[in-house]
């Protein structure tokens, strides 16, 4: 079976996601562009996804609350 998410995939620089857990998958480029928008416009995934291509806003919130619940422990 294969999922229609992937014919969506641009090959601009990013990579699809390949499991491996969500911090793998983004490039540290991509770490630090989602960390300054977080903290100019907090948890609004949406805008943040516009600014980075080939990701989704459930993509970022999941890799976003993967690494703040690892770093507080």
């Amino acid at each position: 079976m294969a999922s229609s998410d992937q014919s969506s995939f641009s090959s601009g620089g990013a990579s699809p996601p390949l499991g491996g857990g969500p911090a793998a998958d983004f490039s540290e480029d991509e770490e630090d562009l989602i960390a300054r928008m977080y903290t100019l416009i907090g948890q609004r995934w949406t805008l943040i996804a516009g600014r980075i291509p080939g990701r989704t806003a459930e993509e970022i919130e999941k890799y976003w609350t993967v690494k703040s619940s690892s770093s507080s422990d």
